[in-house]
């Protein structure tokens, strides 16, 4: 078998071959009649058509030679006869087109005696030369690795791949749909930040030269920012875009993805847990074709009524400790006796553990409520309807499906005393060496004095698509970052 060296040598002397030739191997211009999938919807016996593509498969019998070509819309067979073309360009295609270039090719639609819709060529030209084969069976490229690192191949190769990513293409197409429907503005709001809020997570930091000034890439889709528009006046605002987060990657977390944020006034967190139920069903029924899902281990339907699962009690239930009650000490030893590991000591970082392990344990669909305060710097305190006494818990909720959460919402805090107040605790917590802690922002706390109204927050991500596509996190991005392989 010849070596990859040697391979690429041969296709540099076929290039060079076809530019002895006077032709350009790689021409600026192209012109085609249809696209393939448009031939093969609208397919006439005897039509004329002119059409581009990759060539993919090469079936030579002596004096004819069978292929198939893709554009990317889909793909058609190819038939070049000695006889049906003028000697010298069928010995040149012979000589010099290899598996992997691109290429147009003139000529009338037929039907073979195997009911395979082809085209006979009487014309080509080539488009692109390849140096480098394609694989020839893409189980052949087994390590994870090479596949990222080589998407484009993964791509080429993998059909259902491929259809991944444009079922996520739709899934972004529906959600903005969605609120855009619902008379929601859509918006973008920086993703260079002096202060990097609205999620507990460790921001990448850059640097302004201009300005002589650090920065901060955000961590959140412009919470801040969005709620900033409601005290605007804006009622309903949404935005889809990136965020970055440095920390660790898994199968449910990468340092950049796209995320959506949607801020509506006037609503609380029971109204926005009824707009996104109805909007994960829609998500379902659009993209994926049905409600019920069996992915792993979980079995769920999402058009099944939604458990509430109280937090507190589900972690007394699952593991035996009372995160209110419980000290730290008491905490992270339940957290050795699980094998569960954990960053962090502080008793907001240990809480959050502790639910993280027993959320795996639930299908869903559910949402957790009644988040502990510390859990929740942007929340708002929960009030007893009888009492008006408020509790340590706040107005959040996640949705829960396969054991992940896949967004978080609440009643957002608009008290600026309170709101000062759990800053200052995030301060706290950052001087205490928690990277993870909530960057206060004090020009926010000032907007809050000038007045915002009662809203209902949300956001979610990624991890939604990637858990109801059954796929991890790097297999459900299109590049995920890999380290160069110099590094």
């Amino acid at each position: 078998m010849a070596s990859l060296d040697e391979i690429r040598q041969n296709r540099l002397e076929k290039k060079a071959h076809l530019e002895k030739e006077g032709i350009n191997p790689y021409p600026a211009t192209v012109d085609f009649d249809f696209s393939l999938r448009e031939v093969l919807v609208n397919f006439e016996e005897g039509q004329a058509v002119k059409i581009v593509g990759r060539l993919m498969s090469w079936r030579s019998q002596g004096a004819l030679v069978f292929f198939d070509l893709d554009d990317g819309t889909g793909r058609l067979q190819g038939l070049i006869k000695k006889e049906d073309v003028p000697e010298k360009d069928f010995q040149l295609f012979i000589e010099t087109v290899d598996i992997g270039d691109f290429i147009s090719v003139s000529g009338k639609l037929f039907i073979t005696k195997r009911g395979e819709k082809t085209l006979a060529v009487s014309d080509w030209q080539m488009l692109a030369k390849s140096l480098r084969p394609l694989p020839e069976k893409w189980h052949g490229i087994k390590d994870a690795e090479e596949r990222y690192r080589k998407r484009y191949l993964d791509l080429l190769m993998n059909p259902a791949l491929k259809d991944l990513f444009i079922k996520k293409a739709k899934f972004w197409k529906v959600i903005r749909n969605f609120f855009d429907e619902r008379n929601f503005l859509e918006v973008q709001t920086p993703i260079l930040e002096t202060t990097p809020s609205g999620a507990d997570a460790r921001p990448f930091l850059t640097h302004h030269n201009d300005f002589d000034l650090d920065l901060y890439l955000r961590i959140a889709v412009g919470e801040l920012w969005q709620k900033k528009l409601l005290a605007a006046g804006f009622d309903k605002t949404f935005e889809i875009g990136r965020i970055f987060r440095n920390e660790g990657a898994s199968a449910e977390h990468l340092q950049e993805f796209t995320n959506l944020e949607f801020y509506w006034a006037y609503a609380d967190y029971k109204k926005g847990m009824l707009l996104v139920k109805e909007l994960y069903k829609k998500i379902a029924e659009e993209v994926f074709g049905t409600t019920h899902f069996k992915i792993g281990q979980y079995e769920f339907d999402l058009a099944d009524d939604w458990q509430e699962i109280d937090y507190r009690e589900e972690v007394l239930k699952q593991t035996g400790v009372d995160i209110f009650n419980a000290t730290e000490a008491e905490m992270k030893n339940k957290l050795d006796a699980l094998g569960v590991k954990y960053t962090g000591e502080t008793k907001a970082r240990l809480a959050d553990s502790l639910w993280k392990y027993c959320r795996t344990k639930i299908a869903g669909p559910a949402f957790v409520i009644n988040h502990p305060k510390l859990v929740a710097p942007l929340a708002k305190l929960q009030t007893s309807a009888n009492t008006g006494i408020i509790a340590e818990t706040v107005e959040m909720f996640q949705p829960i499906i396969a054991g992940s959460e896949v967004g978080r919402g609440y009643s957002e805090l608009n008290n600026p005393l309170d709101q000062k107040e759990r800053f200052e605790k995030q301060q706290e917590l950052l001087q205490a060496g928690d990277k993870e802690a909530m960057m206060p922002d004090w020009e926010f706390v000032e907007m809050l004095e000038y007045g915002m109204p009662p809203a209902c927050g949300f956001g979610f991500g990624e991890r939604l698509f990637w858990t109801l596509s059954g796929v991890s996190a790097r297999e459900g991005t299109l590049f995920p970052l890999m380290r160069p392989k110099n590094h």
